[in-house]
C-alpha cells in the first residue's frame, strides 16, 4: 500500500470539507478550492480527519492513491496557511517593483516586463531584488513563480537573472582568452 496514500489528513480549525461523489470542496479563511476525483480513489471524512482510499488494487489506482492524497492535503494546507515561493533577482541594474497588483521587472531588456497575477495570487517585493509570490493554490503559485523566472532565467557564466531562493546555479568557466596552439 502507498505509504503517502494511507496517511490521514488532519483538518485544522476553520476549514470545512464537502465531499460529493467525485468532487472535493475545501473552504478556509484564505479561500476555496475544489478538485474532481478520478474513479480510482475515494475520500472519506471521519471527524477532523480525511482519508483517501483506492477502490481496487489495479496499477493506476495505486498511482492515483498517493497523488490525490497529496493534492487534497495541499488544498487543506493552502486554504488554512497558504503557500509562498521566493525568487531572487541578480544582476547590475536588475530590479522589481509592485505597481497596483502587477509586478514590474527591469531585467536588462529595452522595456520593463509587466506580469499580472492570476486570481488568488499576490506579489510582494523586498529590497528591489527579492520577489515573493503568495497564494492559497500551490499549483498556481508554482506556475506563477516559474513564469516570472522564465522572463530572465539565470545564465551559467555570470549568474545573472531570476532564480528561486533555494536554487543553486552551476557556474561555467568562461573563455581563457590567451593561449592556444602555435
Amino acid at each position: 500500500m502507498s505509504r503517502i496514500g494511507k496517511r490521514p489528513i488532519t483538518l485544522p480549525p476553520k476549514v470545512q470539507v464537502t465531499i460529493d461523489d467525485s468532487k472535493v470542496v475545501v473552504k478556509g479563511p484564505k479561500g476555496e478550492l475544489s478538485r474532481e476525483l478520478p474513479v480510482y480513489v475515494k475520500v472519506s471524512q471521519d471527524g477532523e480527519t480525511l482519508t483517501v482510499t483506492r477502490r481496487d488494487d489495479s496499477r493506476i489506482s495505486k498511482q492515483m492513491h498517493g497523488l490525490f492524497r497529496t493534492l487534497v492535503a495541499n488544498m487543506v494546507e493552502g486554504v488554512s496557511k497558504g503557500f509562498e515561493r521566493r525568487l531572487e533577482i541578480q544582476g547590475v541594474g536588475y530590479r522589481a517593483q509592485v505597481q497596483g497588483r502587477n509586478l514590474i521587472l527591469n531585467v536588462g531588456y529595452s522595456h520593463p516586463v509587466q506580469i499580472a497575477p492570476p486570481e488568488g495570487v499576490q506579489f510582494a517585493v523586498e529590497n528591489n531584488t527579492n520577489v515573493i509570490v503568495r497564494g492559497y493554490d500551490k499549483e498556481v503559485v508554482g506556475n506563477t513563480a516559474a513564469k516570472i523566472r522564465s522572463v530572465r532565467p539565470p545564465e551559467p557564466y555570470k549568474g545573472k537573472g531570476i532564480r528561486y531562493a533555494d536554487e543553486v546555479v552551476r557556474r561555467k568557466a568562461g573563455k581563457t582568452g590567451k593561449g592556444g596552439k602555435k
